[in-house]
C-alpha cells in the first residue's frame, strides 16, 4: 500500500465518542453573529490521550456527566471507553500509565465554590479494569463515592514519575518539607500497598531528576542564593557534586532528562548568548564541546520522546517560533512526514507506545486557530481515527490566524511578539489591544489557540502580545536586559510596541488599550501612568499594584528564597533600590491615572492577594471615577469558573466597545 490515499483516508476516519457529545461540530455562525463569549472559555471537552507501554490502551480524560472530567480507557480497537474514575464533586487532572494495567491520577475541582477549600490533588492508584483502586495521597475532601482503602500520605505529597523499564507498581512521589515548602522529600511508592521508601537526599532538594532505570540520580538543591547538582553515582553509592552557582546566575546548569543508555542531559548557556541541550560528560564532570541542539535567536526548551524498550532516543520536543519536534529515529521521523503531508495546517505531535513493535500513536494536532483534537493513527492499516477535540465549538475558519514577528525598542533590541488581526478586514487602523503577559519571567507568546486572544479578535481588535525583555526563551541578552526595569525599560517595550503598530498601519493611535493580568496587570497600570496619551484605556485583573507589597504581604504564596535572593536581583532591592520602586509604584502613582480603567481580582489569590487590587482601587478612584471594579469570591489567580470567565469577559467587551470599539 503506498504511504496514503488522501480520499481513503478521511473515508476511514471514524468518530468514536460522538454518542456521549465529545466530538459534535456546532453549527457555523452567521457571518453576522458574534461567537458568543462562553465558545472561547468553557472547559476543554477532551484533555489528554496517551497510550499504555505496550501500546493497547489508551487513558484518557474527557468531560463526562454534570462535566466532570473523567478518566476513561479505550482499548485499541474498541468503540466503547471504559470509565475507571469519575467523581460528583472532583474532576480527574492529570494520569500516567505505570504499566500496562495500572495508572495513578490525581483530582482537582474545576467547579468550587467560596465555601470549598480544596488544599492538594492527592494521588489514586486503579487497575484499567477498575479493580484494586487505592487512595495514596489524602487532600481535605473525604466521600462515600470513593471507596478507596489503605494509608494516606500527606496532602502536599505530589506525583514525580514512574519507574522506568518495569512492570513494577512502584512510582516516585514527592513530599513538601512543610506546606509551603519549596524543598522536597522523595518516596519510592509502591500503588498496590501504599508501603514507601524514603530516599537519602544530600541537603534542601528543590528539584529530583529519576533516571530510565527508575534509579533517583539527580538532586538539585537551594542552600541561601546558592544552586547546588549533585549526582548519585553508581560506583560509589553515594551523592557527589556535580556544579554549584548562584541560583539566579546564568552560569547554573539546568538536569533536564537522562536517556535510556543513562547520558545526562543538561540546559546551559556555557558562555553563548542562548541556552542549549548539552550532554554532560559525568566522568569528566563537565559539559561536551558541542551541543546536541541548539535553536538560533531562541533558548531550548523541551522534552525527549524515547523507547524504554528499545532503549534509545528517539527524538527530541523544542519551541521556536512553532513547536516541532527533531526525530533521530528514521521509523519515526518517516512517519511524522507522512502525518505532516496529511494534516498540513496543524503542528502535530506524535506519542509512541514503549513497545517498538506497536503500530499505532497519538497525534496531538493544534494551531493558532485550532485549539486541539488527539487522533489514533494505525500505521498497519492507514486508518485515522479521531477521539476527541478540545473545543468542538470552535471553527478554526472562523479563527484569526496569529503571526510572530519582531520589532525594534527605543534603545535597539528586538522584542519578539505575535500579532494578531481581526479574519474579514484589511487589517489597518485597526482597535488594538496591546496584551501583556505575566510573569513576567517566562516566555508569554506561543503559537497556539489563546482564548483570550481569539475572544478579542472577534470582536474586531488586532491583539500585539510582546515578549519584552526579561521574557525568557529568548537568550540571555534579551533576559538580563529585564534586570530592575520594572515600570522602566520593560515599560518602554510595551509602549514601543503599540508605536510599532502604529507606523506599521495596523494600530489606529487613536484607539489602542492596555491589557494583562499578574506582571502584565502591573504594566497595564503603569502603562495609564506613563503614556496616557498612547493608551486609551487599561484592563488589569489579579495584577500587582505595588512592589513593596510584594516583599510585605506575608501570606502570599511567594517564598522566602525568592523573596531574599531572587526579588532583590531581578526586580529591586527594597532598601537599596527604595526611590526605584516608589517611582514605579503603580500605587503612589494612583493620582497620576486618568484614563478608563477596569479592575477584575480573586478573593482567594495568595500570588497577588486581593489588597494589591482593593488598595490601588480605593486610591485612584479619588480623582479618577471611570474606573470599575468586579471581584470573584470563589477565585484565585485567575479566573476557572465558567460563569466569571463570561461575566468578565462580557464586561471586557462592553468596555472595550464604549472606549475604542466605536469608530470616532
Amino acid at each position: 500500500m503506498s504511504l496514503f490515499k488522501q480520499n481513503l483516508f478521511f473515508k476511514l476516519t471514524a468518530c468514536i465518542f460522538c454518542s456521549i457529545s465529545l466530538l459534535g461540530l456546532a453549527p457555523a455562525q452567521a457571518a453576522t453573529e458574534a461567537i458568543p463569549v462562553a465558545s472561547f472559555f468553557k472547559h476543554p471537552k477532551f484533555r489528554e490521550a496517551r497510550l499504555s507501554p505496550d501500546g493497547k490502551s489508551i487513558g484518557m480524560l474527557m468531560l463526562g456527566a454534570n462535566d466532570r472530567v473523567i478518566l476513561a480507557v479505550l482499548e485499541v480497537g474498541q468503540l466503547k471507553p471504559e470509565v475507571i474514575a469519575n467523581y460528583e464533586d472532583k474532576d480527574v487532572r492529570s494520569f500516567h500509565w505505570i504499566n500496562n494495567d495500572r495508572l495513578v491520577y490525581d483530582l482537582t475541582n474545576y467547579q468550587h465554590k467560596d465555601v470549598e477549600q480544596f488544599f492538594g490533588p492527592g494521588l489514586y492508584a486503579v487497575n484499567k479494569d477498575r479493580s484494586k483502586r487505592l487512595r495514596l495521597v489524602t487532600h481535605q475532601y473525604t466521600s462515600a463515592r470513593e471507596k478507596v482503602t489503605g494509608p494516606s500520605l500527606a496532602w502536599h505529597t505530589y506525583f514525580l514519575d514512574v519507574v522506568h523499564g518495569s512492570s513494577t507498581p512502584d512510582v516516585y512521589v514527592q513530599q513538601a518539607q512543610d506546606s509551603d515548602s519549596r524543598t522536597y522529600d522523595l518516596y519510592r511508592l509502591n500503588t498496590m500497598t501504599g508501603n514507601t521508601e524514603l530516599i537519602k537526599r544530600p541537603g534542601k532538594v528543590s528539584k529530583w531528576l529519576i533516571d530510565k532505570s527508575g534509579v533517583p540520580r539527580i538532586a538539585e538543591t537551594i542552600d541561601g542564593a546558592e544552586s547546588t547538582v549533585f549526582y548519585m553515582d553508581p560506583k560509589t553509592n553515594a551523592w557527589r557534586k556535580l556544579a554549584s552557582s548562584p541560583w539566579t546566575s546564568n552560569a547554573r546548569l539546568d538536569p533536564t532528562f537522562f536517556s535510556p543508555e543513562g547520558d545526562l542531559y543538561v540546559r546551559a548557556y556555557n558562555g553563548k548568548n542562548t541556552r542549549a541541550l548539552y550532554r554532560f560528560d559525568l566522568e569528566k564532570n563537565q559539559l561536551d564541546g558541542e551541543p546536541v541542539l541548539e535553536l538560533k535567536g531562541y533558548d531550548f526548551d523541551g522534552g525527549l520522546i524515547y523507547s524504554d524498550q528499545q532503549k534509545k532516543v528517539l527524538g527530541i520536543r523544542y519551541e521556536m517560533s512553532k513547536p516541532a519536534t527533531r526525530w533521530f529515529d528514521t521509523v519515526a521521523a518517516e512517519r511524522q512526514k507522512k502525518i505532516d503531508a496529511l494534516l498540513p495546517d496543524t503542528v502535530n505531535m506524535l506519542t509512541f507506545a514503549d513497545d517498538s513493535k506497536a503500530s499505532v500513536a497519538i497525534i496531538h494536532s493544534y494551531s493558532d486557530t485550532n485549539p486541539g483534537v488527539w487522533q489514533l493513527y494505525d500505521f498497519a492499516s492507514d486508518k485515522l481515527v479521531r477521539l476527541g477535540s478540545s473545543n468542538p465549538d470552535i471553527q478554526p475558519e472562523q479563527m484569526a490566524t496569529k503571526e510572530m514577528l519582531r520589532y525594534p525598542a527605543r534603545d535597539g533590541l528586538e522584542i519578539p511578539a505575535y500579532l494578531t488581526l481581526p479574519v474579514n478586514g484589511n487589517g489597518k487602523n485597526l482597535p488594538t489591544i496591546v496584551l501583556v503577559h505575566g510573569g513576567p519571567y517566562v516566555r508569554g507568546g506561543h503559537w497556539n489557540w489563546n482564548p483570550q486572544v481569539q475572544f478579542l479578535a472577534s470582536r474586531g481588535y488586532a491583539v500585539i502580545e510582546p515578549d519584552f525583555r526579561g521574557s525568557t526563551g529568548f537568550g540571555v541578552k534579551h533576559f538580563d536586559a529585564g534586570m530592575k526595569q520594572w515600570g522602566l525599560a520593560m515599560q518602554d517595550d510595551v509602549a514601543d510596541a503599540a508605536k510599532w503598530a502604529i507606523a506599521k498601519g495596523y494600530a489606529d493611535p487613536n484607539r489602542i488599550c492596555i491589557a494583562g493580568a499578574s506582571y502584565g496587570g502591573y504594566a497595564t497600570l503603569m502603562g495609564l501612568i506613563k503614556d496616557p496619551d498612547l493608551f486609551r484605556c487599561g484592563i488589569e485583573w489579579v495584577g500587582v499594584t505595588d512592589i513593596n507589597l510584594l516583599y510585605n504581604i506575608h501570606w502570599s504564596d511567594a517564598s522566602d528564597e525568592w523573596k531574599w535572593y531572587g526579588m532583590p536581583v531581578l526586580i529591586g532591592d527594597q532598601t537599596k533600590d527604595a526611590a526605584q520602586l516608589k517611582a514605579t509604584s503603580p500605587l503612589e502613582n494612583a493620582a497620576k491615572l486618568t484614563r478608563p480603567l477596569l479592575m477584575a481580582y480573586g478573593t482567594r489569590d495568595r500570588r497577588v492577594p486581593i489588597e494589591h487590587g482593593t488598595k490601588f482601587y480605593r486610591a485612584v478612584k479619588e480623582k479618577n471615577a471611570d474606573v470599575e471594579w468586579v471581584e470573584y469570591a470563589e477565585e484565585g489567580h485567575g479566573f476557572y469558573l465558567l460563569k466569571n470567565n463570561i461575566d468578565f469577559w462580557g464586561r471586557v467587551e462592553k468596555f472595550l466597545d464604549k472606549n475604542i470599539g466605536k469608530t470616532p
